[in-house]
């Protein structure tokens, strides 16, 4: 081996600075790569966008043919308010308020004391009155045989003229009073009557087929025709014919060419909002509310329910069109803005504020409005601006309204 002095002896550190440049240019890339990965996670995932939001709801076809939508309230085409027309005290009412009714059913009575007591004494008149005919009837039938058989003897001049005229006057007579007998029957005959109509009218009944809508008065308290105080009643009940409930809504002027005689609608009820009812033009009143510049209409119920009652609210939708048994049923929806790729799939919101990309099934589409028959249901949120931009599980945050 040989000598080798210390002036020759140094270190190589070219392949050190090799391996060291080597190194860092990994370090670099690895960095690189961390910062293209994060910046593709923002833009992916982590970036908030704010979106907009279509909620998946219930909608009726019908509302897809829907021409005009007006307010109003169920009332009946029959009813009355009860009474008597005579004045009295009453003494009995048999039904209340929902009470099923029949023409003539008996409501209430009055009391009949008088009318009674008058029909007694007229039933007693009539007696008497026919007593007295009879009487006259028999002085007629005798003075008839004895005029007869004195002119007779007049005519063959058996008796003076005198006594002739004598019979004759008693006949005539006797004629009169009979007349006067059947005219006194008559009257007490009408008198009588007069009497039981008066009985009738102290029992109030039904006049048609109804409801009890509400009670009016109570035992004790006087009935008359024209109740003018606070202790006299007019009326005892009032009634309803459900049979002829019917909506009465106002139509604006400016509207009203929308609406055409027997033109179909569809009929909702606050008080029973799960159902929709179908209907018709019934009537256009044929006058204007100048106070409302609106114009009565009426709507008729195809269908009758026992859950429609009178005075309800109600929203009546004039269709252009009748609607088919399939389109009564209510479908699942959204805005065909929030469907993406070829309309499978949504971006779902979830409780956290992150979408998720959901497959769905579409149906048929009513207008801006897409029909959902998988993958959603009522309630659920899907964005629906900014869709292109969105990826799975990204945050978002809903634009506000």
């Amino acid at each position: 081996m040989p000598d080798v002095g210390l002036s020759e002896l140094k270190i190589d550190k070219t392949s050190f600075v090799k391996r060291k440049q080597h190194k860092k240019l990994v370090y670099l890339i690895i960095i690189a790569l961390v910062i293209a990965v994060a910046i593709l996670y923002y833009v992916r995932v982590a970036r908030v966008l704010t979106v907009d939001v279509s909620v998946a709801s219930l909608m009726y076809p019908s509302e897809s043919v829907t021409v005009l939508n007006a307010s109003g309230y169920v009332v009946a085409e029959r009813k009355a308010a009860v009474s008597s027309k005579i004045t009295g005290r009453l003494i009995s009412i048999n039904v209340e308020e929902g009470s099923r009714i029949k023409k003539g059913d008996i409501l209430a009575r009055l009391e009949n004391d008088d009318v009674i007591a008058l029909r007694d004494q007229a039933s007693a008149n009539l007696q008497e009155s026919k007593n007295e005919l009879d009487i006259a009837t028999a002085q007629f039938k005798d003075a008839q045989i004895n005029y007869r058989r004195l002119k007779k003897l007049s005519e063959a001049d058996f008796i003076s003229r005198s006594e002739y005229d004598t019979a004759q006057m008693k006949y005539k007579t006797a004629a009169a009073q009979k007349d006067a007998a059947q005219s006194k029957i008559r009257a007490n005959e009408a008198a009588l009557r007069t009497a039981l109509v008066n009985i009738g009218y102290t029992v109030i009944r039904a006049p048609f087929d109804a409801v009890v809508l509400t009670k009016n008065a109570d035992v004790g308290d006087i009935i008359t025709p024209l109740g003018a105080t606070a202790n006299v009643k007019a009326a005892v009940v009032s009634i309803a014919d459900l049979s002829s409930l019917m909506v009465e809504v106002d139509v604006s002027e400016s509207n009203i060419a929308k609406v055409k005689a027997l033109q179909p609608c569809e009929i909702t009820l606050d008080a029973i909002p799960d159902k929709r009812f179908s209907g018709n033009v019934h009537m256009i009143v044929p006058t204007a509310d100048r106070t409302k510049g609106a114009i009565t209409v009426k709507v008729n119920f195809n269908k009758k329910d026992p859950e429609i009652l009178p005075e309800m609210s109600a929203k009546v939708a004039f269709l252009s069109r009748a609607v088919t048994d399939s389109e009564k049923l209510p479908r699942t929806v959204i805005n065909s803005g929030a469907i993406f790729k070829n309309r499978h799939s949504v971006f779902a919101i979830s409780t956290d504020s992150r979408v998720k990309e959901t497959v769905i099934k579409t149906g048929e589409t009513f207008g801006d409005m897409v029909e959902i028959t998988e993958g959603l249901k009522v309630g659920d949120k899907v964005a629906s601006s900014g869709i292109s931009k969105l990826r799975d599980g990204q945050k978002i945050k809903i634009k506000e309204k």
